[in-house]
């Protein structure tokens, strides 16, 4: 990111450039960072055909509240106003496919969080923590006897996959069928030769998500694809090519993101055995807060488009309708005049008010689920491999940060430990009973009871 240092009231005669999808961009993100937010927090790229960069803190939080002026909406067959939903560059219009709610305005962006809220709320959650834990155990008897784990490989893919699987009312033990389609349509570059592989991924992900819609309007059973099949969403039921596009964001919102953010903390705190260790020592003081900080740190997904629905002025910029927009949650999480010392992670930072799930009406509906299943691992990880040290060599992070601020290894050494129960298929096996005959895919509001699992 470069700017003229040539003081102007008019930000476009005195563009920046920004390319947040280069390789460069992850490596020099606190330099980018710093450099806009101390001469230019509200920026004007020329890249991508033109659009702003928020990345001030209060500048990101007045923009993103300002809902009545900016629109997500994906306008993909060209049938209202032509905005291109919420990514920079969006993809080409043969290949477009409205992204869920999030690429939608109200009232229809409202209906859909109606419909899910009681799946995805704090106590629906907590029905789950049984669950979370036994896969989370499971995953880590298979690599405990011999003292190498892959952090993302063997866990942090595994345990986001399988419960996003189990709430939603897909048999679990298709978790990998949609595990590596998901995580390779984000770390996979538009021009790379293993294209052809993850769009064949891509495919059979969503046939099975097609065949599943079918099912189970034909023989209902709970879960999130039984709510939204069954929704009523401006008078009538939503297109199946509309579900897809939902059903699609919530696997990419259960799986990858706090696949990211387990990794990286698992990262950091090998590389501060210290820190570790006090986390380790005082969880009930430090955990929450210590989650927090890698939220804000780490920020799995770094921000999110915008078009501007009507001329407006925001923040003291003046916007036109159709300019679009990059509100940068990751920057914004790292200005100095709201968090002291921001490059810097300390698990006890009070008043972290920070961005990572977004701001305003499209705030990620699956925050409650990305906290809880993050502590559920991590905990694990202490209890289990409190010695764990993570190999620098073999740590693979996403080529770029654009989409998500990814891990795709993270290989690691610890003391061996006894296995404490069965291996990862055999728990699964008794886990779809489990959710099938306790009905845990139900509303909170149908059932409130936590999942009981005898081993």
């Amino acid at each position: 990111m470069t700017t003229d240092d040539t003081v102007n009231d008019d930000p476009k005669r005195n563009p920046v450039h920004f390319d947040r999808h280069t390789p460069e961009y992850r490596h020099e993100f606190q330099a980018v960072t710093q450099e806009l937010q101390s001469k230019c927090p509200i920026a004007w790229s020329e890249t991508y055909g033109g659009h702003w960069v928020a990345s001030g803190n209060r500048e990101v939080f007045e923009l993103a509240r300002s809902a009545e002026f900016l629109s997500n909406d994906h306008d993909v067959k060209g049938e209202r106003r032509g905005y291109q939903g919420i990514t920079i560059p969006p993809p080409p219009r043969a290949k477009a496919v409205r992204g869920g709610f999030l690429e939608m305005d109200p009232p229809e962006q409202r209906y859909y969080r109606q419909t899910l809220n009681p799946y995805l709320s704090p106590a629906a959650i907590s029905r789950w923590i049984p669950l979370i834990d036994e896969v989370a155990r499971a995953c880590i008897d298979e690599n405990i006897e011999s003292g190498r784990i892959d952090f993302v490989d063997d866990l942090a893919n595994v345990v986001p996959a399988v419960l996003t699987l189990a709430m939603m009312g897909i048999p679990v033990r298709k978790w990998t069928i949609y595990n590596e389609a998901a995580h390779a349509s984000v770390y996979t570059p538009p021009n790379s030769p293993d294209q052809a592989r993850v769009v064949e991924l891509q495919k059979a992900m969503g046939t099975d998500l097609a065949l599943t819609i079918a099912e189970i309007r034909q023989t209902p059973r709970p879960g999130l694809v039984d709510a939204l099949v069954r929704a009523e969403i401006n008078g009538q039921t939503p297109p199946d090519d509309e579900l897809l596009g939902v059903l699609a964001l919530l696997i990419g919102g259960g799986f990858d993101t706090t696949t990211a953010l387990t990794a990286h903390a698992l990262e950091w705190l090998s590389e501060h055995p210290a820190e570790r260790d006090r986390l380790s020592r005082d969880r009930k003081a430090l955990l929450d807060s210590a989650t927090e900080e890698f939220l804000r740190f780490y920020a799995p997904a770094p921000g999110d488009g915008r078009t501007f629905s009507a001329d407006c002025e925001i923040a003291g910029t003046r916007f036109k309708e159709g300019e679009r927009l990059w509100l940068s949650w990751a920057m914004a999480n790292r200005d100095p005049q709201v968090f002291p010392e921001p490059d810097s992670i300390d698990m006890e930072r009070k008043g972290n008010r920070h961005s990572s799930f977004g701001l305003g009406i499209h705030r990620c509906i699956g925050s409650n689920v990305a906290r809880t299943v993050f502590k559920r691992m991590v905990t694990q990880v202490l209890d289990r491999m409190p010695d764990f040290r993570c190999d620098p060599e073999g740590a693979e992070h996403y080529e770029t940060i654009g989409v998500i601020q990814g891990m795709r290894h993270l290989p690691a050494t610890f003391t061996p430990g006894p296995r404490t129960g069965a291996g990862l298929d055999e728990t699964l096996e008794t886990l779809q009973r489990v959710v099938d005959e306790q009905r845990l895919a139900e509303p909170v509001t149908v059932r409130k009871g936590q999942a009981r699992i005898d081993r």
